[in-house]
This record gives structure tokens, C-alpha cells and sequence, in this order.
């Protein structure tokens, strides 16, 4: 009898250890995918010693390393763990067929005949500096080494820049998640003693394709001697994946939903943070007819206070409260301040210029309507190649995609 009562309970146990086993297995893990620029035949950026490629592995396979070591309920997914060429489109498919819940694609800047240095990471978008653009010509021209590119990539030229204003028009539904982690990512490498350039957009093929939040890492400038040393040393590699570690978990405890956590903060501006950030903007009194706005953030001046009768018209169609985003296109930008004849602006009456990040950003329309703004857009873009669309809410310049969603939220 005690024999037989022995053999049921180590049944007994074997099944429910069976059974947890299996709600075990069953439970999605949390997947990142770990994307080490360039490879094989495509060097990436190369400097007077280092080569990007190998910086952006060594970089990857750390961060993986401390991901795999420390976080069980991780699954962590390479494009390469090798010397190895991935396409672009590859790159965003491995992390889709992963069905990944982030994506980190790693990079390393350069900027010939230039001692510039930091670290800035970049979510999707329509790159509102030409600084960002470039960055975003570098990485993409990669695809100028794939086999049929043109047919992959339909038609899209990375040196081209009206191929980027497809990006204008792009809702990433992860956008405000990828800010998130762009911001801790920045937040981490300040805190390392690293230069904080910021967080930007531009039109990454690399980050088009991908269906989950998604960001690119540009861990420093290789064609800076002395950013290059530290970027092609086992010391700054290490610093620079645990900045990365740092961050993604401030990430996860930030959108677990478990415990509370709330997300960590946005990391404060330096002096030579150019990041895209919103600039709040104040009407200032002009005799022509371009109306002015001064950023305050560039401004070493107070702005004067409008009276009533400088205060400009509100836009087409906005409420009394100024509640809703205003709609303009952004046609141009410029070192100083334009005249309203000046040839530039092609004889277009009726423009307006803000300024940010020490430039002088001209502007036209204005409409709480996105369609009416878009269809100025595209009448202005025979003249103005490569002009966008932007927003502003309260006087302040907001995410034309968070501005597009309030929006279209509103029209329902």
C-alpha cells in the first residue's frame, strides 16, 4: 500500500512539473533585435585605423552578451554575428519574422575634414536638418551594393533628396516608443560622459520596413582621432553596450505595465544638443510682410510683447482656443534672414519664417486642415524640392505625426 501510494505522488509531481514546464514554454519571451551595421564588403565608415563595421559588431555582440546574460525572459536576435553583408530589406525582415518586440540598428558617424564628435540616435522620419539627411544618405547608400537595388527599393535613390519625402508621409504607429527609447539610449551615453547630440528623425531604408518600435545608434564619429580610438578600444565598446543595456532596460521597466515603473526622464539639453526637439516659438513685430517668430531657445534676446493689433491672424479654420495643431509647410531654410523680394523665395507672397537651431526656417500656409496643407505641399514642390509639411500647437512646434493623429482623431 505504501509502495502504491509512493508511485501516485511521484506522479503526481512529475505531472505538475510537466504542466509547469509547459505554462512555462507557453509564455512569449520579450524578442530584440541586435543589428550591427554594414559588413563583409561594405566597410561602412572608415578611419585612419578602424573600420565601422567591426565597431558596430563588436558593440552588438556586447550589448547581446549582456542581454542573454541578465535578462532570461529575453530572446535576443542578431542580423550578423559575423563579417557578413546583409541587404537592408533582409535586416527589417529577420526582426519581422522574429515578430521582435524592439529593433537597434547600430552605426557609426562620420564627417570628413571635421574634429565633431558625440553620440545621437535617430528614430524614422523626414529629416528636418541637412546634417540629419546626410547621415541618412551615408547609411542608406549601402543598397547602391546590392544586386537590383532599384527594383528592391522601387526606384528610391539614397543620393538623391527628393527620394526622402516619402518619409514625410509615414505614420510609424511606434513612433512615440521609439522616441522613448531613443531618449533613454541618449540619457545613458550623457551619463557615460559621452557628447549628447541628441535624438533626431530621418529616413532610414533600414528602419522603413520594421513593424515594432525601432531605433539607429550612431555610437560616434570615427573620422575624429580621437573618438575612433576610444570607439576601436575593448574599453569603449564595453561602455558603449552598457549604455545600450542601461537603456533597454530603463525601456522595459518603462512599458512592462508591472509594477508601476514609470518611464525614466528625457535627458537634459547640452550646449551642442541639436536635437529635433520642439523649439516654443513667440510672435515678434515685423513691418514686412514676412511674419517673424523667434525661437526662444536661439533667441539671446527678449521678444516683445505684441499688442493686440500685431498679433497675428489665427490660421484657417482654428478654434478660438488654439487647442488644435496648426498645419504649415516648411519651404526652406536659411543662415540669415531673408529679404521679401529675395529670388529664393521664387517670388512667393504671404511667407513666414520661425527660427531654430540657429536657422532661419521659412514657411508658408497655415491651417488647422493637414489635407488643405498637403495640398499646398505638393503645388509648391515643382518650386521648392524637397519642402514638408510641419506643426505647430499654442505657438510651439510639435511632431507632425502626433499633430496628424490629433487630427485625424478630431475629423471622426
Amino acid at each position: 500500500m505504501a509502495t502504491r501510494l509512493h508511485h501516485i505522488i511521484l506522479l503526481c509531481v512529475l505531472l505538475l512539473t510537466c504542466f509547469s514546464s509547459a505554462v512555462y514554454s507557453a509564455t512569449p519571451k520579450f524578442v530584440v533585435v541586435i543589428d550591427a551595421g554594414h559588413g563583409g564588403h561594405d566597410p561602412g565608415a572608415v578611419g585612419r585605423k578602424a573600420k565601422e563595421k567591426t565597431i558596430n559588431l563588436n558593440t552588438a555582440l556586447k550589448l547581446g552578451q549582456l542581454i542573454e546574460q541578465n535578462c532570461p525572459d529575453v530572446k535576443v536576435v542578431y542580423t550578423r554575428k559575423t563579417d557578413v553583408f546583409i541587404p537592408l530589406n533582409q535586416r527589417a525582415q529577420i526582426a519581422n519574422n522574429a515578430k521582435a518586440d524592439l529593433f537597434i540598428s547600430i552605426h557609426t558617424n562620420a564627417l570628413k575634414g571635421r574634429s565633431i564628435a558625440g553620440a545621437e540616435t535617430y528614430t524614422l522620419g523626414m529629416a528636418r536638418a541637412d546634417e540629419n539627411l546626410e547621415v541618412a544618405k551615408k547609411e542608406n547608400s549601402v543598397i547602391l551594393m546590392e544586386s537590383g537595388y532599384k527594383q528592391t527599393y522601387k526606384g528610391f535613390n539614397p543620393n538623391s533628396s527628393e527620394s526622402y519625402i516619402i518619409f514625410e508621409f509615414m505614420q510609424d504607429k511606434n513612433m512615440n516608443q521609439s522616441i522613448s527609447l531613443a531618449k533613454k539610449i541618449q540619457q545613458q551615453f550623457k551619463l557615460a560622459g559621452r557628447t549628447d547630440k541628441g535624438v533626431h528623425q530621418a529616413g532610414f531604408l533600414v528602419l522603413r520596413e520594421t513593424a515594432m518600435p525601432s531605433v539607429l545608434v550612431e555610437l560616434g564619429y570615427i573620422t575624429n582621432a580621437q573618438e575612433e580610438s576610444f570607439l576601436n578600444s575593448q574599453n569603449g565598446t564595453t561602455k558603449m553596450a552598457n549604455s545600450l543595456y542601461n537603456a533597454f532596460l530603463n525601456y522595459r521597466k518603462g512599458n512592462s505595465g508591472n509594477g508601476g515603473q514609470a518611464p525614466s526622464p528625457a535627458p537634459a539639453k547640452t550646449e551642442d544638443d541639436s536635437s529635433d526637439a520642439p523649439s516654443e516659438l513667440h510672435p515678434i513685430p515685423d513691418k514686412s510682410h514676412i511674419a517673424r517668430n523667434n525661437a526662444a531657445s536661439t533667441n539671446t534676446e527678449p521678444a516683445p510683447t505684441p499688442t493686440p493689433a500685431q498679433t497675428p491672424t489665427p490660421a484657417k479654420g482654428a478654434k478660438a482656443e488654439s487647442d488644435q495643431p496648426i498645419f504649415k509647410v516648411q519651404i526652406m531654410a536659411a543662415e540669415m534672414e531673408l529679404k521679401p523680394n529675395d529670388r529664393r523665395l521664387k517670388g512667393l507672397k504671404g511667407v513666414e519664417f520661425y527660427r531654430e537651431g540657429g536657422k532661419y526656417k521659412y514657411t508658408y500656409g497655415a491651417s488647422t486642415n493637414y489635407n488643405e496643407i498637403l495640398r499646398k505641399r505638393r503645388e509648391l514642390a515643382a518650386k521648392f524640392k524637397g519642402c514638408f509639411v510641419i506643426a505647430f500647437r499654442n505657438g510651439e512646434k510639435m511632431d507632425v505625426n502626433e499633430a496628424i493623429r490629433l487630427f485625424k482623431t478630431n475629423k471622426k
